[in-house]
């Protein structure tokens, strides 16, 4: 999943695909890469279960499957809290350090 949307190309490829199905001939237009290029970005993201492929005749259209990003998205809102926390106790020296499971850390007088 990571990997798949490391790549910017195919980041921006799920942004245009969020606005509905896409053929990959309309796709690789919007983009200063060969279409085989697309197609491969495209591969990827499918093995990632981030887009669908159907076919009709000749022509592949592309779906974005947003059901993989919720996953990315709740593992990520574990982290934003986590370092809300760090930061904020760098704001506020009186506020204790936590761990990553949200416990106060335990300090050397301690």
């Amino acid at each position: 999943m990571f990997v798949a949307i490391a790549s910017p190309v195919r980041r921006a490829l799920l942004d245009t695909l969020a606005a509905g199905p896409r053929p990959v001939r309309d796709l690789a237009a919007e983009f200063s890469i060969s279409r085989p290029a697309v197609s491969q970005h495209l591969r990827i993201l499918k093995e990632a279960s981030l887009v669908t492929e159907e076919r009709f005749g000749r022509e592949r259209r592309y779906q974005l499957n947003p059901g993989p990003l919720r996953e990315v998205g709740r593992w990520l809102t574990y982290y934003e809290g986590f370092w809300r926390d760090r930061l904020g106790a760098l704001r506020d020296p009186s506020q204790p350090a936590v761990t990553r499971t949200g416990r106060p850390a335990r300090t050397a007088g301690r």
